[in-house]
């Protein structure tokens, strides 16, 4: 309280004797032949109470305020962590020192990154003829972009692993990988040229152009008998 600097008095006014409990912070009650020692109802077993309290803070020596913090949040930091800040806790009863802020951290959801421990997932379009072809594409990191070699062939949902290139581990400083998911964009809108080009493309494979669909044909098959 800025208005009595904690002691919870008006100025001039002093800490007297609890006139109830004569100063012991206890009173004692009879319950038939039993006596039983409770704590002062009115010092709170303080054994003096505040002759004028101060009126701002009701003799609490402290009032509730809202203040901003400033919190070092280590690389790594795990959903759910609890961080403890020293002194930034609610101020202790008349003037006593104050306790300590424990702040539990939640992390947003990453528009592009999925973590999982110090490893991340994200997914990367590439378009068909990569895919079939082969090449070399940019994938995003924490630290920006990393090439990434794409082998021809390859499939929608194959996943790519970068090495090192996920999440600080927060203890001992080592990171973890990143996955890439690759996604084939299959081309939405064809000019006539394009279209008349995939139809010669189209007309040229075969079975063995596409072995996923010929052996899954071919289950289908043994399914049905």
């Amino acid at each position: 309280c800025d208005k009595c600097g904690g002691s919870g008095a008006e100025a001039g006014s002093h800490r007297i004797g609890c006139p109830t409990c004569g100063g012991r912070g206890q009173v004692v009650s009879s319950r038939g032949f039993f006596h039983i020692s409770q704590t002062c109802p009115r010092c709170r077993g303080a054994g003096d109470i505040i002759e004028k309290p101060c009126q701002k803070c009701r003799g609490e020596g402290r009032v509730e305020k809202l203040s901003r913090v400033k919190l070092q949040i280590p690389a790594g930091i795990r959903e759910g962590t609890r961080l403890r800040s020293l002194g930034n806790g609610e101020a202790g009863m008349s003037g006593g020192p104050p306790g300590d802020l424990y702040v539990v951290v939640h992390i947003k959801e990453h528009q592009i990154f999925q973590r999982d421990a110090d490893d991340l997932y994200c997914d990367v379009p590439i378009p068909f003829s990569v895919a079939a072809l082969g090449g070399e594409i940019d994938v995003p990191t924490l630290e920006g972009r990393a090439h990434l070699k794409v082998p021809a062939g390859t499939q929608s949902g194959q996943m790519f692993k970068l090495r090192g290139k996920g999440i600080v581990n927060v203890n001992d400083h080592g990171h973890g990988d990143l996955f890439a998911r690759l996604i084939v964009e299959v081309p939405s809108h064809l000019n006539a040229d394009q279209r008349r080009k995939l139809e010669e493309f189209a007309a040229l494979c075969d079975e063995e152009n596409t072995p996923m669909r010929k052996g899954f044909f071919e289950r289908a098959k043994e399914f049905f008998k």
